[in-house]
């Protein structure tokens, strides 16, 4: 029956005047292609470390093997000399006992509240609406874990103390996402986060960090990573999300916290044979990059500066808080990345990673990250490059 409606609605779409589904489909992936296509031909880019070429990033993982490593050998089950010293270096910088690699965070953080809803014997965990096991992991903490989520605060702002205050359930734990990726990467204050924690350990909910971006929060805060992360019983650091790795997680926490994750990564499929590819590649890049998060910063605010006066633009957080940003361009979105096509061909330079239709009506927006591409490009050539996109985009009106 449902194939028979769906062989009806085609068919009436084509009577008067439409494209079927099939045919939708087949032009946006023909566009895409056309896209992707000329993104290669492209040699800089805004967003990001820019595109990952494989046998670029397989020959420099290679290199980045010592005499230590080949002597050390494979891990195997998680086990070995070779992700052991990873795992006390990652334990150490964030000021815990210890830690455990893992090859996805929505493992890691499945694991961690199912580790302290056990423990505090409740199933309750309060999060914000847009927290990735909210919006992205189609209810694992529900259907894996039987945990039930209390959502705190308002989906297009941070959680505040108030929010916290008004829960009158009794918590598992507290997980709070440091920073805020849905809402342009904002945090919040010194003051409120360390008011946030003191409240629910006041209540008897453990303090879990997602930290996919910890990295790119600590220069806000000017503290060391082992300072943010001490207000937190346990904390999940992402190697991709910033750092460029191939993939790779961390949980870290107490001893006995982590030797219990360790059985749950196994439960979880967690535990591959062999995990070194992503340790070194994780390793490799944690050490390129992690001394840069202040530049990346820096520059952040940089091109949210330049692109201030451009009529037609508006950024979030403004200015940004950590190398990322929320950025809102007047006009349609098709439009929008046709302009940026043509831009890609005459200047050989990419601009915008993706578009979505904005909240504010007549606006496209799209998250910007900042990371080593951008040394390619100076803040003038970037304003340029957005004035005449929004131009082409709009019939030449800014």
């Amino acid at each position: 029956m449902l194939d028979a409606l769906r062989s009806r609605l085609s068919t009436r779409f084509q009577e008067i005047g439409g494209v079927s589904m099939q045919e939708t489909s087949d032009q946006e992936r023909a566009k895409h292609e056309e896209r992707q296509a000329v993104m290669r031909q492209c040699e800089r880019f805004l967003a990001g470390h820019g595109p990952l070429h494989l046998r670029e990033e397989l020959t420099a993982l290679a290199a980045s093997v010592t005499d230590e490593d080949e002597e050390a050998g494979p891990d195997r089950y998680g086990a070995g000399r070779l992700i052991e010293r990873f795992e006390r270096e990652i334990a150490g910088i964030l000021g815990k006992e210890a830690a455990v690699f893992m090859p996805s965070g929505t493992m890691a953080q499945q694991i961690a509240l199912r580790i302290w809803s056990e423990r505090n014997g409740r199933r309750s965990v309060a999060f914000h609406p847009t927290c990735h096991l909210e919006i992205h992991e189609q209810k694992g903490y529900e259907r894996l874990h039987g945990l039930h989520a209390r959502l705190v605060g308002e989906p297009n702002r941070l959680i505040t103390l108030d929010d916290l205050n008004a829960i009158t359930e009794p918590l598992a734990a507290l997980l709070l996402e440091l920073p805020q990726r849905e809402i342009g990467g904002q945090l919040p204050s010194w003051e409120e986060l360390n008011a946030q924690t003191a409240w629910a350990r006041a209540h008897g909910a453990a303090l879990h960090m997602d930290g996919a971006r910890l990295w790119e929060a600590a220069p806000y805060y000017e503290r060391s990573y082992a300072e943010v992360a001490a207000l937190f019983d346990s904390v999940y650091v992402s190697f991709y999300k910033g750092m460029g790795a191939i993939a790779g997680a961390a949980l870290a926490g107490p001893a006995d916290f982590i030797a219990d994750a360790r059985v749950w990564q196994r439960r979880h499929g967690g535990n591959l044979v062999q995990l070194f590819p992503y340790v070194l590649s994780a390793r490799a890049n944690f050490e390129r990059r992690l001394p840069h998060f202040p530049t990346y910063h820096r520059r952040a605010v940089e091109i949210s500066s330049a692109l201030h006066g451009i009529p037609g633009v508006a950024i979030t957080p403004d200015p940004p808080q950590t190398h990322m940003m929320h950025v809102y361009l007047r006009g349609d979105p098709d439009q929008l990345m046709d302009a940026n096509l043509a831009l890609a061909r005459d200047q050989r330079v990419w601009l915008l990673p993706w578009l979505r239709p904005a909240d504010a009506p007549g606006y496209s927006m799209f998250e910007l990250t900042i990371g080593d591409a951008v040394k390619a490009l100076t803040n003038e050539e970037i304003a340029g490059y957005f004035r005449r996109i929004l131009a082409d985009a709009n019939g030449g009106q800014l």
